[in-house]
């Protein structure tokens, strides 16, 4: 890979990785992965291969951010260095990420880890742009579950009532995401989590597969609560 060049070796050039990234393209992979939204056809435990050969480099993941390549893109949330981001740099990023595995990979791999995280959580929270507001309610939902101290839970419950029924799907599925993790993890808020969702219906209908727990929050909330018990 990589023209034999030995793993981690800085100096890799963009052309270098997009070519190696061309090999790797399935074009299966890729029709599957368009009908969810993602135009790429690299699996990604290859793509993580790849990552893991290249090691980190920030200056290579700028670059590769750079080329609007969804696959690329991937690899570079992969290689970089979260907390090397500035924060209008990650805000700008947000906003060109429109590829749903690149939206959930930036956030989740990068701004989590980045200093600037609550200030974006603040700023995209009420975003007119209902993608980069998503961005913005996963990161209250990672806050819900691990650091809730300071956050309105009552506050937000009411802008999920309000707002996630008629919300677009990318935004809903993280509204609803919230909805849920009050609910699993503040038993308070419980009655009212579970009441808000019973009442909306939001993907009460969604397909599950076997062994998988639904995402309508009623029976997401149950679940885990059940298994909090047993343990």
């Amino acid at each position: 890979m990589l023209d034999g060049q030995e793993a981690g070796v800085t100096g890799t050039t963009v052309a270098q990785v997009m070519a190696e990234l061309a090999v790797l393209e399935d074009p299966k992979m890729r029709e599957a992965n368009e009908k969810r939204g993602d135009d790429h056809g690299v699996n990604l435990g290859k793509l993580r291969a790849l990552a893991k050969q290249l090691k980190t480099q920030q200056d290579l993941a700028r670059e590769l951010w750079a080329t609007d390549d969804t696959a690329a893109r991937l690899l570079a949330l992969l290689i970089c260095r979260p907390k090397a981001f500035e924060r209008d740099e990650l805000d700008t990023m947000v906003r060109e990420a429109r590829a749903p595995k690149v939206h959930d990979w930036l956030v989740n791999y990068v701004v989590k880890k980045n200093p600037a995280s609550e200030e974006l959580r603040l700023t995209w929270s009420t975003d007119p742009d209902p993608v980069v507001a998503s961005a913005g309610w996963a990161l209250t939902t990672e806050r819900v579950a691990k650091k809730p101290e300071g956050l309105d839970l009552t506050g937000l419950l009411d802008a999920i009532e309000a707002e996630m029924k008629d919300a677009p799907d990318r935004l809903q599925w993280a509204m609803n995401h919230c909805l849920a993790q009050i609910g699993i993890q503040h038993a308070e808020h419980r009655a009212r989590a579970i009441d808000i969702g019973e009442r909306l219906e939001v993907l009460k209908d969604y397909p599950t597969p076997p062994n998988c727990t639904s995402p309508f929050a009623p029976t997401w909330i149950a679940e885990m609560v059940r298994r909090q018990h047993e343990k």
